[in-house]
């Protein structure tokens, strides 16, 4: 296994450009945010403070389709890895860890850390690790000198890295969800969100339970995952969320008012959120 680490400087604040293709999509996600931001002012929700009212958008270009596969034709033949990106809140005390990965395909990724610096982040250090012929680029970002909290935040951080992801690797859309809107080649397989999504909540401890959740991903599931939630009153101390090609793997420590989720609080989360999760095109009056 080899391994490299680097530190950065503070970043610099631009103002970061949106594609008409993005926002067009991401205008569909606003009723959503708006019943999210309903949820988060609960006085027992433990993320509303500091909970933006925008809509999520994607830090994007515009791709030259054409360029671009001309620029990989060497890479048609290859196998095309699978794409993981990694959002971790639990292993450093102190700093939110991003890690991304993409078979040995990756470069320096200087792109994506200007991406995550004009959204206002730290990057303040970072590592290169090769496990059998797969590299693994890990940053470590703080906002405002700690880690980030903010699931808007958190889930524009992850749809920012995976839209860097296809323009510059534009083979990877066939393997990504967010290929089916942001990508120039959609998934040629597509996963059967009711077959696809398991939900499951074990003990952690007196103090907090760990909630697993594995669904279909798609634009805007973290704060979907947040709402449902908080919806029932559970509060939500940590997260690691991991996307997979076609599936989020997420897993949040929780609890309910400072202990552990006893078994009935527990079958009626995982209700919930079976519910929500495999029934994606919800309307609000069902709600």
């Amino acid at each position: 296994m080899a391994m490299a680490s680097f530190c950065f400087s503070s970043p610099t604040h631009a103002s970061p450009t949106y594609s008409t293709r993005a926002n067009r999509y991401l205008a569909l996600l606003r009723p959503p945010s708006l019943r999210i931001a309903t949820a988060l002012a609960s006085p027992l929700s433990p993320l509303r403070l500091g909970f933006p009212k925008d809509t999520i958008r994607i830090h994007s270009q515009p791709i030259n389709s054409a360029d671009l596969l001309s620029s990989s034709s060497s890479e048609e033949n290859d196998s095309v890895p699978m794409p993981v990106v990694l959002i971790d809140q639990d292993s450093d005390p102190d700093a939110t860890i991003v890690q991304l990965s993409f078979g040995d395909r990756l470069g320096a990724l200087l792109d994506t850390m200007k991406a995550l610096k004009d959204l206002g982040l730290d990057v303040t250090k970072g590592s290169v690790t090769t496990e059998a012929s797969v590299t693994k680029t890990k940053f470590f970002i703080m906002r405002m000198g700690r880690k980030v909290e903010d699931p808007d935040m958190l889930e524009t951080i992850r749809l920012t890295i995976i839209n860097n992801l296809l323009q510059y690797h534009p083979e990877s859309s066939e393997k990504l969800a967010m290929g089916e809107f942001f990508g120039i080649k959609p998934p040629e397989k597509k996963l059967d969100v009711d077959v696809a999504t398991h939900v499951h909540v074990e003990a952690d401890g007196p103090k907090k339970s760990l909630l697993y959740i594995e669904t279909a991903d798609r634009p805007g599931l973290l704060l979907e995952i947040i709402r449902i939630i908080t919806d029932t009153n559970v509060d939500v101390e940590s997260a690691e969320i991991d996307t997979e090609g076609l599936v989020a793997k997420d897993k949040f420590h929780v609890s309910y008012r400072g202990a552990a989720l006893n078994s009935s609080l527990s079958q009626v989360l995982v209700n919930c959120l079976r519910y929500y999760l495999r029934r994606p095109e919800t309307e609000e009056e069902s709600y």
